[in-house]
């Protein structure tokens, strides 16, 4: 048997439910202990780089702890100690709490974002970076096992050794948008193309707006949904806005979010050079390709590494670069080609698939 625990919400950040889900098809049984925290991936980072919000995030964090502990009592009387406990995305302080509560079973941490990476990504410096730092070693030094999704990330890990590298993947949901979809694009129709995001450096949103301008001006038939909020939205906002043929979504829902993306032909990844950005294959890649889409993203080594042919890559930071291909993918043929090569690479982001490195992993890492 496998907890799942924390303060995870699935619905948010969908990473867990996939693990759950591609763990469950393998055959493993699997327990969700969940009492989600109710912040959202942008405003947990906000509290740790602002300490006078840290109050609230502590008492949620400690109402939650409260109902996991309860929780945790009676998994055990129920069924006893579980094989392994996976610590949901955003675990850092998790984690501890599940090594406290689970002293003899295999503690599996699910640590996608390096919280004193992602803060100086967002432009945080000295003290804040280094306790930020400080708090990821202590995260996965009480893990026996730390799931990255890349091999750059693995790589930063005090100890890689115990570090497996599972690709993001997409959850069912995806994958069922993409066989509702209705694609049908006649002679002459523009090129549907979606961004949805954060707006943050890692994203390279700037590069997009200006690629945008130019594939406009250059005559490029192109229809372009900008989906979110963030750092860089005005100054993309400010590049494309009256354009009449780019719409704006400041929040789309997760339950609305799959089919909206799929009835596009194009899915944006990320575009920009920080050294964050050349380390991750973020979600929007696998969920653009789950929901049918061509997806174009960066050239960066994970990306290429992990999906290949299935992608279509630009270098990063050429917005130059990004509006020639976007023009090339309005033609007909093109778009066919680039489409057939994603179909192919769907598989490969399946939960089942995803989660086979973990499989092995657990087949093999002894409790302590």
């Amino acid at each position: 048997m496998i907890a799942a625990f924390g303060t995870y919400d699935a619905r948010k950040h969908p990473r867990v439910a996939v693990l759950v889900a591609g763990l469950r098809e393998h055959g493993h049984e699997v327990v969700e202990l969940n009492r989600p925290l109710g912040f959202s991936t942008a405003e947990r980072v906000r509290m740790l780089q602002q300490p006078w919000r840290l109050p609230l995030l502590v008492l949620r964090l400690l109402a939650c702890w409260a109902g996991l502990v309860a929780d945790a009592a009676a998994l055990r009387r129920r069924s006893g100690r579980p094989e392994a406990v996976l610590v949901g995305y955003m675990g850092h302080f998790d984690v501890v709490l599940a090594r406290l509560l689970f002293p003899r079973s295999r503690v599996v941490l699910d640590h996608l974002i390096f919280a004193g990476d992602t803060a100086s990504d967002r432009g945080a410096t000295g003290l804040r970076v280094r306790l930020l730092t400080a708090l990821d070693r202590v995260a996965t030094a009480c893990a026996d096992v730390v799931v990255t999704d890349t091999e750059e990330h693995r790589e930063m890990l005090r100890s890689p050794g115990k570090g497996v590298v599972v690709r993001v993947g997409a959850a069912d949901e995806w994958f069922a948008a993409a066989d509702a979809a209705q694609r049908t694009r006649g002679e002459g129709d523009p090129l549907r193309v979606v961004f949805f995001g954060l707006f943050t450096p890692l994203q390279g949103a700037p590069v997009i707006g200006e690629a945008a301008a130019m594939a406009l001006a250059a005559g490029v038939p192109l229809e372009l949904t900008m989906v979110g909020s963030g750092q860089d939205h005005a100054a993309v906002r400010a590049r494309l806005d009256g354009s009449p043929a780019v719409t704006w979504h400041d929040w789309v829902g997760p339950a609305e979010l799959p089919a909206l993306v799929a009835s596009h032909d194009v899915c944006l990844g990320i575009f920009s050079d920080t050294p964050k950005g050349r380390r991750v294959v973020p979600n929007k890649v696998y969920q653009g390709l789950a929901a049918g889409c061509v997806v174009v993203t960066s050239d960066t080594a994970p990306q290429r590494r992990t999906l290949g042919e299935a992608l279509v890559l630009v270098p990063p930071a050429d917005a130059a670069a990004l509006a020639s291909r976007l023009g090339e993918l309005a033609q007909p043929d093109r778009l066919a080609q680039a489409r057939a090569r994603a179909r192919a690479g769907r598989a490969a982001v399946r939960p089942r698939a995803v989660v086979e490195p973990l499989v092995a992993a657990l087949a093999t890492v002894s409790a302590r």
